[in-house]
């Protein structure tokens, strides 16, 4: 076995190459859903994504130009933030939000009986009534299925609805029906997913627009 002798600054490069010579026929996607998979991909070393990732129609350029417009981001998880690029999202002025930690979230999922995740569904449709948002889904099918209830109601559209959730419980069919919910979304379809697909769809759509 030959260890191939890398700088640092070239790792990314050579295994975008190698997910290049691997990934096989690409035709099916747009440039913008193309560099979305090859992320999933690299962050994962997991090629089903090419088969599981499902785009409504413009999704992909729906969100790179919200994000180009300043959107407010939320996810459901730390990690997810953790792993979204800072430096992106401050020269676009995308601010970045998780409320799973927050005291009154945790203190109101108690009383209700309810998860974290579903009020902080709520709170994001308080706090961004009538602003673009984005809404990263990593971990909890709770909050697809809180994020439908609340499309449904006209409470809130998100300009965009990143559907990542990993799991056994709910997770499938939380995705198949944020798929019906008549706003643009990226989901990766199936059990697979995480916070760090989450954030790599993310930084997909950021990486077109801020020059690391």
């Amino acid at each position: 076995m030959k260890i191939e002798n890398i700088l640092p600054a070239d790792i990314e490069r050579r295994s975008m190459e190698i997910i290049e010579s691997e990934i096989g026929d690409m035709s099916a996607f747009s440039e913008h859903e193309r560099l979305i998979v090859k992320r999933c991909v690299h962050t994962t070393a997991d090629f089903d994504y090419k088969d599981n990732l499902r785009f409504s129609d413009n999704a992909a350029e729906l969100g790179t130009a919200a994000l180009k417009a300043g959107s407010a981001i939320v996810t459901d998880t730390q990690m997810a933030l953790a792993g979204i690029s800072k430096p992106a999202c401050k020269k676009l002025g995308c601010e970045l939000h998780c409320f799973m930690s927050d005291p009154d979230v945790a203190e109101k999922a108690k009383a209700l009986g309810v998860t974290r995740a579903v009020v902080s569904v709520d709170k994001a449709a308080e706090l961004f009534a009538g602003k673009t948002l984005i809404y990263a889904v990593g971990n909890a099918p709770t909050a697809l299925i809180r994020l439908h209830e609340l499309i449904a109601e006209k409470k809130m559209r998100p300009a965009l609805i990143i559907g990542a959730p990993v799991g056994f419980v709910n997770v499938v069919e939380a995705k198949k029906l944020i798929m019906t919910a008549g706003v643009p979304y990226i989901v990766a379809d199936g059990r697979k997913g995480g916070s760090t697909v989450a954030a790599a769809i993310l930084n997909a759509m950021l990486y077109t627009l801020y020059e690391r």
